[in-house]
Protein backbone atom coordinates (compact mmCIF):
# COMPACT_ATOMS: atom_id res chain seq x y z
CA UNK A 1 0.00 0.00 0.00
CA UNK A 2 2.81 2.39 0.62
CA UNK A 3 4.40 1.84 -2.56
CA UNK A 4 1.50 2.44 -4.06
CA UNK A 5 0.66 5.86 -2.68
CA UNK A 6 4.27 7.36 -2.43
CA UNK A 7 4.54 10.87 -3.63
CA UNK A 8 1.24 10.91 -5.16
CA UNK A 9 -2.03 12.96 -5.34
CA UNK A 10 -5.05 10.71 -5.69
CA UNK A 11 -8.28 12.94 -5.50
CA UNK A 12 -8.21 14.21 -2.42
CA UNK A 13 -5.47 12.12 -0.57
CA UNK A 14 -1.65 13.90 -1.09
CA UNK A 15 1.16 12.02 0.39
CA UNK A 16 3.98 14.32 1.02
CA UNK A 17 7.08 12.96 0.08
CA UNK A 18 10.59 14.36 1.18
CA UNK A 19 13.53 12.73 2.45
CA UNK A 20 13.87 14.42 5.63
CA UNK A 21 9.93 13.76 6.55
CA UNK A 22 10.88 10.00 5.92
CA UNK A 23 13.20 10.27 8.31
CA UNK A 24 11.73 11.86 11.32
CA UNK A 25 8.78 9.38 11.08
CA UNK A 26 11.09 6.43 11.42
CA UNK A 27 12.57 7.93 14.61
CA UNK A 28 8.98 8.32 15.73
CA UNK A 29 8.16 5.09 14.70
CA UNK A 30 10.83 3.36 17.20
CA UNK A 31 9.64 2.11 19.80
CA UNK A 32 12.46 3.64 21.91
CA UNK A 33 12.39 6.73 21.12
CA UNK A 34 11.59 8.80 24.01
CA UNK A 35 8.85 10.88 24.65
CA UNK A 36 10.63 13.54 24.62
CA UNK A 37 11.97 13.50 21.35
CA UNK A 38 8.85 12.10 20.09
CA UNK A 39 6.88 15.50 21.12
CA UNK A 40 9.47 17.33 19.45
CA UNK A 41 10.15 15.23 16.17
CA UNK A 42 6.22 15.11 15.84
CA UNK A 43 6.71 19.14 16.26
CA UNK A 44 8.88 19.76 13.51
CA UNK A 45 6.75 17.30 10.70
CA UNK A 46 3.76 19.34 12.03
CA UNK A 47 5.23 22.37 10.78
CA UNK A 48 6.40 20.62 7.48
CA UNK A 49 2.81 19.22 6.97
CA UNK A 50 1.54 22.64 7.43
CA UNK A 51 3.44 23.95 4.57
CA UNK A 52 2.09 21.31 2.49
CA UNK A 53 -1.03 21.61 3.69
CA UNK A 54 -1.68 25.86 3.40
CA UNK A 55 -0.24 26.05 -0.41
CA UNK A 56 -2.95 27.12 -1.93
CA UNK A 57 -3.79 30.16 0.90
CA UNK A 58 -4.81 33.10 -0.97
CA UNK A 59 -2.63 35.91 -0.98
CA UNK A 60 -3.68 39.83 -1.12
CA UNK A 61 -0.81 42.23 -1.85
CA UNK A 62 -0.26 45.14 1.55
CA UNK A 63 1.71 48.31 1.63
CA UNK A 64 5.48 47.61 3.51
CA UNK A 65 8.30 49.58 3.75
CA UNK A 66 11.39 47.63 3.82
CA UNK A 67 14.89 49.05 5.08
CA UNK A 68 15.57 50.84 1.47
CA UNK A 69 11.95 51.40 0.34
CA UNK A 70 7.98 51.00 0.17
CA UNK A 71 6.49 48.37 -1.66
CA UNK A 72 3.88 46.32 -2.11
CA UNK A 73 4.04 42.44 -1.13
CA UNK A 74 1.85 39.48 -0.88
CA UNK A 75 0.37 38.48 2.51
CA UNK A 76 -1.83 35.75 3.61
CA UNK A 77 -5.31 37.68 2.78
CA UNK A 78 -7.45 34.84 4.77
CA UNK A 79 -8.47 33.67 7.87
CA UNK A 80 -7.84 29.79 8.80
CA UNK A 81 -8.42 27.60 12.02
CA UNK A 82 -6.51 25.17 13.13
CA UNK A 83 -8.47 22.72 14.86
CA UNK A 84 -7.02 19.59 16.82
CA UNK A 85 -8.41 16.64 18.13
CA UNK A 86 -7.58 16.36 21.76
CA UNK A 87 -5.16 14.46 23.44
CA UNK A 88 -3.02 13.45 20.04
CA UNK A 89 -3.63 16.42 17.94
CA UNK A 90 -2.36 18.94 20.50
CA UNK A 91 0.95 17.35 19.62
CA UNK A 92 0.53 18.80 16.35
CA UNK A 93 -0.58 21.86 17.36
CA UNK A 94 1.84 24.22 18.09
CA UNK A 95 4.12 23.12 15.25
CA UNK A 96 1.31 23.83 13.06
CA UNK A 97 0.75 27.10 14.20
CA UNK A 98 4.89 28.25 13.70
CA UNK A 99 4.37 28.34 10.27
CA UNK A 100 0.61 29.90 10.61
CA UNK A 101 1.07 31.99 13.53
CA UNK A 102 -2.41 33.98 12.44
CA UNK A 103 -4.69 31.24 12.67
CA UNK A 104 -7.53 30.62 15.37
CA UNK A 105 -7.24 27.87 16.82
CA UNK A 106 -10.45 25.00 17.87
CA UNK A 107 -10.28 22.10 20.03
CA UNK A 108 -12.17 19.01 19.83
CA UNK A 109 -12.66 16.36 22.64
CA UNK A 110 -13.89 12.80 20.92
CA UNK A 111 -12.83 9.45 21.51
CA UNK A 112 -13.63 5.82 19.87
CA UNK A 113 -15.11 3.85 22.94
CA UNK A 114 -14.31 0.43 22.01
CA UNK A 115 -16.80 -0.75 24.21
CA UNK A 116 -19.74 0.89 23.11
CA UNK A 117 -18.57 0.88 19.30
CA UNK A 118 -19.26 4.52 19.28
CA UNK A 119 -17.79 7.67 19.28
CA UNK A 120 -18.50 10.00 22.11
CA UNK A 121 -17.67 14.14 22.47
CA UNK A 122 -16.44 15.42 25.43
CA UNK A 123 -15.41 19.26 24.57
CA UNK A 124 -16.06 21.15 21.43
CA UNK A 125 -14.79 24.77 20.96
CA UNK A 126 -14.67 26.99 18.14
CA UNK A 127 -13.63 30.42 17.79
CA UNK A 128 -16.77 33.00 17.04
CA UNK A 129 -17.38 33.56 13.66
CA UNK A 130 -16.03 30.34 11.70
CA UNK A 131 -18.55 30.04 8.90
CA UNK A 132 -16.99 30.02 5.87
CA UNK A 133 -13.45 29.96 7.02
CA UNK A 134 -10.67 27.62 5.69
CA UNK A 135 -10.14 24.64 8.41
CA UNK A 136 -6.89 22.39 8.98
CA UNK A 137 -7.71 19.64 11.01
CA UNK A 138 -5.21 17.69 12.96
CA UNK A 139 -4.88 14.35 14.28
CA UNK A 140 -1.43 12.43 14.40
CA UNK A 141 -3.07 9.37 13.20
CA UNK A 142 -6.29 8.10 10.90
CA UNK A 143 -7.02 4.63 11.87
CA UNK A 144 -10.60 3.12 11.66
CA UNK A 145 -11.89 7.26 10.80
CA UNK A 146 -14.74 7.25 13.16
CA UNK A 147 -13.17 10.56 15.19
CA UNK A 148 -12.40 11.45 12.43
CA UNK A 149 -15.92 11.43 10.70
CA UNK A 150 -17.65 12.42 14.07
CA UNK A 151 -15.26 15.38 14.22
CA UNK A 152 -15.75 16.34 10.54
CA UNK A 153 -19.81 15.91 11.13
CA UNK A 154 -19.51 18.35 13.84
CA UNK A 155 -17.60 20.56 12.12
CA UNK A 156 -20.03 21.04 9.05
CA UNK A 157 -23.10 21.62 11.29
CA UNK A 158 -20.83 25.06 11.97
CA UNK A 159 -20.91 25.61 8.23
CA UNK A 160 -17.02 25.91 8.12
CA UNK A 161 -14.99 26.69 4.85
CA UNK A 162 -12.93 24.04 3.54
CA UNK A 163 -11.19 21.75 5.31
CA UNK A 164 -8.36 20.00 5.19
CA UNK A 165 -7.20 16.75 7.37
CA UNK A 166 -3.67 16.44 8.45
CA UNK A 167 -2.27 13.20 9.76
CA UNK A 168 0.95 11.62 9.81
CA UNK A 169 0.12 7.95 9.43
CA UNK A 170 -3.44 6.72 7.93
CA UNK A 171 -4.90 3.58 7.37
CA UNK A 172 -6.87 2.86 4.16
CA UNK A 173 -10.40 2.30 5.85
CA UNK A 174 -10.23 5.49 6.89
CA UNK A 175 -9.15 7.56 3.81
CA UNK A 176 -11.74 5.63 2.30
CA UNK A 177 -14.79 6.46 5.14
CA UNK A 178 -13.72 10.13 4.88
CA UNK A 179 -13.73 9.72 1.29
CA UNK A 180 -17.30 8.37 1.13
CA UNK A 181 -18.53 11.06 3.70
CA UNK A 182 -16.88 13.66 3.09
CA UNK A 183 -15.70 14.12 -0.41
CA UNK A 184 -14.49 17.29 -0.41
CA UNK A 185 -12.40 17.07 2.42
CA UNK A 186 -8.55 16.76 1.52
CA UNK A 187 -6.43 14.24 3.49
CA UNK A 188 -2.51 15.43 3.79
CA UNK A 189 -0.42 12.31 5.51
CA UNK A 190 2.98 11.02 5.20
CA UNK A 191 2.29 7.59 4.84
CA UNK A 192 -0.33 5.29 3.58
CA UNK A 193 -0.29 2.05 6.44
CA UNK A 194 -0.53 -1.81 5.57
CA UNK A 195 -3.54 -2.25 7.76
CA UNK A 196 -4.98 -2.00 11.57
CA UNK A 197 -4.47 -5.06 14.10
CA UNK A 198 -7.60 -6.53 15.29
CA UNK A 199 -7.26 -3.72 18.16
CA UNK A 200 -7.51 -0.82 15.66
CA UNK A 201 -3.78 -0.07 15.40
CA UNK A 202 -2.11 1.26 12.90
CA UNK A 203 0.93 -2.02 11.33
CA UNK A 204 3.80 -1.21 11.02
CA UNK A 205 2.68 2.22 12.76
CA UNK A 206 3.92 3.84 15.79
CA UNK A 207 1.62 2.88 18.68
CA UNK A 208 -0.58 4.80 20.51
CA UNK A 209 0.29 8.55 20.14
CA UNK A 210 -1.33 9.96 22.77
CA UNK A 211 0.57 7.93 25.23
CA UNK A 212 3.94 8.07 23.62
CA UNK A 213 3.85 12.18 23.74
CA UNK A 214 2.46 12.32 26.79
CA UNK A 215 4.59 9.04 28.47
CA UNK A 216 1.31 7.33 29.87
CA UNK A 217 2.08 3.83 28.04
CA UNK A 218 4.58 2.37 30.62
Amino acid sequence: MEAYFKGKIMGNLHIVDHPILKHKLSVIRKKDTSSFFFRKILSEISSMLAYEATKDLQLGDVNIETPMEKCEAPMVSEEIIVASILRAGQGMLEGFLDVVPFARVAHIGIYRDKALHNTIEYYFRLPDACEGKKLFLLDPLLATGDTALAALDRLKEYRVGPISFVSVLAAPVGIEKIREAHPDVDIYTLCVERELNDKGYLLPGLGDAGDRLYHTND
